[in-house]
């Protein structure tokens, strides 16, 4: 085990060392192995101990007396201990990320001259940090929240960080609301309840009285918020920048980052059930997919608008409530990010990751963009509070290229600073500003006219329309989950003035959404809106936007249930054929122990391993749910509540579930409603996702997946099925609603 640590970790220092990983090697300098045998322990000041668990103290063989003050070594372990949590984040506390590397297909010479966009030589190093906004350190990753997606490039000209979110849009326009927002959606203030959710009064409250808020929560209340993975989310800028090219050319621009794997959400039970049930769900599938080679990417692409073609659209382009409708403004794909190395340590490098909007390079630049404006400011002051003042020295933190300057000292400063002067100028001419032609940043020269005062221009002052558009987009089972999801948050609110309210706030926008919710909730049902309505829709802003470019199961989590007697062919075809497809077939039995096939001579001691037993895992941590027949194996999953259970669960969580043999009965008991329809022969049936085959034979386990819908072959038309991620049929069709789970 040692040994193989060890190899491990050289591997390691191996790939660090690469001249394509510039941030690794940089942190190669400044990381240690525990597992190197040659260690021994050492205080802070690098003198060895003999003795790390005994305090320095007045004693004999028969009595402890009092403790000494003179003991540093003691006192350092125990002040360490004290100090090693630094203040969480306000807002993204509840944080997880990786390292990876940025490529560019396509240069982006013709609107910015940032290296980093248009030499498609380079390979880029990355760290991306996926959080939650309102949780605190301690929450659950699958609540329904904002998620963060926050990436910092080492480029050769130094950080280039994009703070970003999951969705493209925010609740505020001018960033002095910003306390105010946050502070709504927190736990309230007079009993801290609730933690990391959006369902309470004040945020509501909020909600209501700001309309330009409108927009975004009904992003926060679409499947946007509850994603089934960091891996299946998009990633966007959010606020306007800028680009300006060599000829002085300027763009703005917003970012955009599309997963390969289609971009997938929960459904709010399953969202809720695995909160409770394993509350770092997202942070274990990110590393696990990384550690297992299946290493997550996205699409980069860019939104431009020339300079002087602003003014062009009936809404402001920096305002950050609005999108950029596509069919106005197409994305732009030029490059890829990939993600390929999880961390070493979690808070020297994930918790202490800092980022900053106001992190730009030459080529890059700002927008007036109110709420962006605002951020400039926020996001250096946060981590003077969290990090202190050389936050930028820390390893994770610290550029890839050459620094200097002429700051000086404060709390832990690393860099050592050799020389006479630390001003300028200087006698000497030490350390003198970059020119434009040594790739120093220069500040476009925009021309500002106006008057100094607080006010928003008109556009800035309509707030419904984009609601209405994302709204519209939608396909019918999102805009079910959505009016879902407005009736859980607001049951929790138990103020008649906020619900009722809010029930006008959306009829609003759409009407029958604004009464399903106010029957659910409570209150006198909207019989008007005071808006006509555009019926206008987009593309890009419904998930069904963003299907993989052809299906793939790979990384999806499939589980086997099996018990003794269970029959060997289907199980060994499916696995293998799962696996071949790049998905994780994961073995479930009453019990985590030797499993036996049918015919199987127990006294071998062979026999299958289960990695995990039915109480010890859940439906709700798999994509999909496959059971092999086998008469006795069947017999007892059948006499399993649990086991049925799982079934009914995948059922009501709309997932694909397979069945062949006996079990297609066992399937059938399970979910068998008006509508249904399962195998009686060789023939394979895909009814609503379920898909059954009631003979099968070595032959029909093939490992060369061919996916398609109306597939006759059985393992092809069951991964298309898990491929389509939840089969919406059957919830349209309300067959998910009659099973209890």
């Amino acid at each position: 085990m040692a040994s193989s640590i060890l190899s491990q970790g050289k591997e390691k220092i191996q790939e660090a060392m690469s001249a394509k990983n510039q941030k690794a090697a940089a942190l190669a300098a400044n990381t240690k192995d525990v597992h190197d045998p040659s260690w021994r322990i050492t205080s802070d000041w690098g003198v060895k101990q003999t003795n790390t668990d005994d305090w320095l103290k007045v004693a004999t063989e028969d009595k402890t007396g009092p403790m000494l003050l003179e003991d540093g070594f003691s006192r350092e372990k125990i002040h360490r201990f004290d100090h090693e949590r630094i203040p969480e984040r306000v807002v993204h506390a509840r944080g997880a990320g990786a390292f990876g590397k940025f490529t560019l297909f396509e240069s982006a010479a013709d609107v910015t001259s940032a290296g980093v966009l248009t030499d498609t030589s380079r390979e880029t190093p990355v760290f991306l940090r996926f959080s939650t906004v309102l949780g605190s350190r301690g929450s659950a990753d699958t609540v329904r929240d904002v998620r963060g997606f926050a990436v910092k490039f080492y480029t050769e000209e130094g950080n280039w960080d994009i703070v970003g979110n999951n969705i493209p849009v925010f609740f505020i326009q001018d960033a002095l609301k910003f306390p105010d927002v946050i502070h709504a959606g927190k736990p309230e203030p007079h009993n801290e309840i609730p933690q990391a959710q959006s369902a309470h009064n004040n945020f509501w409250d909020f909600q209501y009285l700001h309309p330009e808020t409108t927009h975004m929560h009904f992003w926060t209340m679409s499947d946007r918020s509850i994603p089934r993975s960091y891996r299946m989310m998009q990633g966007f800028g959010v606020n306007t920048f800028t680009l300006i090219n060599d000829k002085g050319e300027r763009n703005f621009v917003k970012f955009h980052f599309t997963p390969e794997l289609g971009v997938h959400s929960f459904v709010w039970d399953e969202a809720l059930k695995i909160a409770g049930q394993d509350p770092d769900f997202h942070r274990k599938d990110l590393w696990a997919a990384i550690e297992s080679g299946a290493y997550p990417k996205w699409k980069f692409g860019i939104q431009c608008i020339p300079e002087g073609k602003e003014d062009d659209f009936e809404f402001d382009i920096l305002d950050a409530t609005k999108v950029w409708p596509e069919e106005l403004v197409p994305i732009r794909y030029i490059g890829e990010l990939e993600l390929n190395r999880n961390p070493d340590e979690y808070f020297t490098q994930t918790e202490q990751v800092a980022f900053a909007t106001g992190h730009l390079v030459p080529g890059i630049g700002f927008s007036d963009d109110p709420l962006l404006q605002g951020r400039n400011f926020s996001y250096q002051d946060t981590q003077l509070s969290r990090l202190g003042i050389n936050w930028e020295e820390l390893p994770i933190n610290k550029p890839v290229c050459p620094v200097m300057n002429h700051n000086r000292d404060g709390a832990m400063r690393h860099t050592i600073t050799k020389g006479t002067v630390n001003y300028w100028p200087n006698r000497f001419q030490s350390v003198p500003p970059a020119t434009k032609e040594e790739g120093g940043y220069v500040d476009y020269p925009e021309k500002v006219a106006g008057i100094k005062t607080r006010l928003r221009s008109k556009k800035f002052q309509e707030h419904k329309n984009q609601a209405e558009l994302f709204y519209n987009s939608l396909s019918e089972p999102e805009k079910t989950h959505m009016m879902n999801a407005f009736a859980f948050e607001l049951d929790h609110c138990d103020d008649p003035i906020v619900y009722e309210r809010m029930t006008q706030r959306i009829a609003e926008i759409d009407l029958d959404l604004a009464k399903s919710v106010a029957e659910m909730v409570g209150g006198e049902p909207p019989k008007e809106s005071d808006r006509p309505k555009h019926n206008k829709k987009a593309k890009g802003l419904s998930q069904l936007d963003f299907a993989p470019s052809k299906p793939t199961i790979a990384t999806r989590m499939i589980a086997i249930l099996i018990a003794d007697g269970y029959d060997p062919i289907a199980y060994n075809g499916i696995k293998a054929a799962l696996t071949a497809a790049g998905a994780l077939p994961f073995t479930i039995s009453p019990r985590r122990n030797k499993i036996f096939a049918a015919g199987e001579d127990k006294s071998t001691g062979k026999g299958v391993v289960a990695d995990h037993h039915l109480e010890g895992m859940r439906s709700t941590m798999f994509d999909s749910v496959f059971v092999p027949g086998g008469a006795d194996s069947v017999a007892t999953l059948r006499k399993n509540g649990r086991a049925v259970h799982w079934v009914r669960e995948a059922f009501g969580h709309l997932k694909a579930i397979g069945a062949t043999g006996e079990a297609v009965q066992f399937i059938k008991d399970a979910c068998d409603l008006p509508g249904m329809e399962f195998s009686t022969s060789g023939d394979v049936v895909d009814s609503y996702g379920v898909v059954t085959a009631s003979q099968v034979s070595p032959q029909s386990f093939k490992e060369a997946v061919q996916m398609a819908k109306g597939a006759k072959d059985f393992v092809d038309a069951y991964t298309f099925a898990i491929s389509q991620h939840k089969n919406f049929d059957r919830e349209t069709a309300g067959l998910n609603a009659m099973v209890a789970y």
